[in-house]
């Protein structure tokens, strides 16, 4: 994907806020946001616009991480912020929405020459801190940005079960910053997850025990109960199973048979037994 006017406006804006050794996180926020709210304004299909923006301003703050050296986490952190305060300015956030933006936000890594799962834990952490100002709830938020972080992944040839493990490990931190219920969403990343795997044909397992290691690893670093969290991502990965039918259940239930980071994953009630 060659950059656009937008992504070279973003690019070079962000370059400016590095050198300039400012907010990287706060500058890149309001950079994309006025960038996305300048191309949204006055377009006849808001959602393709969207789209189109939003790969483009992250295509444009990677490439000035990878140029000057910023840590690529804290860019893409920034972009994702910036863009859905951008598109709440012109329209309405919702789950969907944001889902959408995480999905095309992934797209805009591509080819730009950047460790892919560290712009996807950026971009992930990033949505979620940016649902406290939204009428979006943070569960139903995180499921919809793990499901588009899954669809994302797949549709530029990220590996889905390091975008697990970086998803789940971002969504601690991001609910973690706004003073959210980590576990609570981390159960709804799980599910989104294993939802975005079956949306993609993907390797369900294998989605879910990167989950489980991304949560139990993140949660010992920050100092919450890893079991708890283990727990949250089998509890959430199985109801997604429920829902998709099939051998998803089979596959999530020999994950969490599994001892992973020394812990089991322990299924929570109701979802526990069959229904």
């Amino acid at each position: 994907m060659e950059l656009g006017d937008l992504g070279r406006k973003v690019r070079d804006s962000v370059k400016g806020i590095v050198k300039g050794t400012g907010d990287v996180v706060g500058g890149t926020v309001e950079t994309v946001r006025g960038a996305v709210v300048g191309t949204l304004r006055g377009a006849s299909d808001i959602t393709r616009a969207a789209a189109e923006a939003t790969a483009d301003a992250v295509k444009g703050a990677l490439e000035a991480a990878g140029d000057v050296g910023e840590s690529v986490v804290s860019v893409a952190k920034g972009a994702v912020v910036g863009v859905i305060k951008g598109v709440g300015e012109v329209t309405t956030v919702t789950a969907g929405v944001i889902s959408d933006t995480v999905r095309a936000a992934i797209k805009g890594t591509k080819g730009v020459g950047v460790e892919a799962t560290e712009a996807v834990s950026g971009l992930v952490e990033g949505a979620i801190t940016a649902t406290k100002d939204t009428a979006v709830s943070l569960e139903d938020a995180a499921v919809g940005i793990a499901r588009g972080a899954i669809g994302g992944a797949k549709d530029v040839g990220i590996d889905l079960v390091d975008t697990a493990k970086a998803a789940t490990g971002a969504t601690i931190k991001g609910a973690q910053e706004i003073g959210g219920d980590a576990i609570g969403a981390v159960r709804s990343t799980a599910k989104g997850l294993v939802m975005g795997a079956g949306d993609v044909a993907g390797d369900i397992a294998g989605v879910t025990r990167g989950a489980i290691v991304g949560a139990v690893q993140t949660a010992r670093d920050v100092g919450i109960s890893a079991e708890e969290a283990a727990s949250a991502v089998a509890t959430g990965a199985l109801q997604a199973a429920k829902e998709i039918g099939g051998g998803a259940v089979e596959a999530v239930t020999g994950v969490t048979t599994e001892t992973i980071e020394g812990v089991k994953a322990v299924v929570k009630k109701p979802f526990e037994q069959d229904d």
